[in-house]
């Protein structure tokens, strides 16, 4: 396939002495945690959260609770177009890939990846995109192309040969639920992904992910307080093992921790019939420093960074790759 762009990547490993890259959008969760005065601190404690998490679901043959432990690599994925210019390059999306170590036979097993997806399209189809569409409609309207040049994107970067010969499966993103939808507890049981729950509707998050190539499923992990969503390809059960999955929820489930104390590091566990709030009390802090209020303003300001560096100079090419590339069917 001729395409005018290729992607680039590269690693940096995340721990206590990460510090974010020039492109890493200043939201994405981990990138949060590494500014400031305790920014060490930070890093140092969810890494500890993040083992100890581990630990706990892994229990077979692990009597001390400390058999394993997690390794963090943050994968950046940049767009390189042909055409010179300032703008050549933009970075497109930001995961975390996850290694589990295995401190008794000295084992290193690749995890998933996918934790912590980040995108500074995202953040332009949710924060300019959207919002302009609503406003020339007078009410909440969802573009109609909504999410298919990120979606189409994203795709074109899994189903490329390199990503198959770096990464051991394929990815899934993890993130918490909606506190828009209500969320019902089901007879169905996994070992390690814990309770299945089911949502009321499909949201908006959902439809964007699917474009993805991506579906959701809702457990909640044993010993947690509130389901987490899974977004994947192929079959989510049957396609990782149980260390694997272990190493996403115990990543994912720390940093929702951090970031939505009042979802997943509430005193009480979801009921039957779970609505996620915001608003409620009942619930404890993480010893570890995070700026939500300004991760909510600047997603509007990354979002206007998409805009003037990727969409106004490339937009327009990008919509024609789309247009001729339609997304893969099943």
């Amino acid at each position: 396939m001729t395409t005018t762009f290729t992607f680039t990547t590269t690693t940096t490993r995340f721990d206590e002495d990460y510090a974010p890259a020039e492109g890493t959008r200043a939201t994405t969760n981990f990138a949060n945690l590494a500014r400031g005065d305790d920014r060490r601190e930070n890093l140092r404690n969810a890494l500890t959260m993040i083992d100890r998490r581990f630990n706990d679901l892994a229990r077979w043959d692990n009597p001390d609770g400390d058999r394993y432990t997690v390794e963090l690599e943050i994968v950046s994925v940049g767009l390189r177009f042909a055409a010179e210019g300032e703008d050549r390059e933009f970075p497109l999306l930001e995961v975390l890939d996850v290694f589990i170590v295995d401190r008794r036979t000295g084992e290193r097993h690749h995890g998933i990846v996918g934790n912590n997806f980040s995108s500074y399209i995202r953040d332009y189809d949710f924060s300019i995109a959207l919002p302009a569409a609503t406003e020339a409609a007078g009410r909440f309207t969802i573009p109609e192309d909504f999410g298919v040049l990120h979606g189409r994107l994203f795709q074109e970067f899994v189903d490329f040969a390199a990503f198959e010969e770096r990464f051991a499966a394929p990815p899934v993103i993890c993130i918490s639920v909606s506190t828009s939808k209500t969320y019902r507890r089901t007879g169905n049981h996994h070992p390690v992904l814990g309770v299945e729950y089911r949502q009321d509707e499909p949201s908006l998050t959902d439809a964007y992910f699917g474009k993805m190539g991506l579906q959701a499923r809702y457990f909640l992990p044993p010993g947690a307080k509130a389901p987490l969503a899974f977004y994947f390809r192929g079959d989510l059960l049957a396609d990782y093992s149980n260390l694997q999955l272990i190493g996403t929820i115990s990543t994912m489930e720390t940093f929702q921790k951090i970031y939505r104390p009042e979802i997943y590091n509430a005193n009480s566990a979801a009921a039957d019939v779970y609505r996620p709030t915001l608003d409620q009390q009942d619930y404890s802090r993480t010893l570890i420093a995070y700026d939500r209020d300004e991760r909510s303003r600047l997603a509007v300001v990354q979002g206007a960074f998409a805009e003037e560096h990727l969409m106004r100079p490339h937009g327009a090419e990008l919509q024609r790759w789309a247009a001729a590339h339609p997304a893969p069917v099943g």
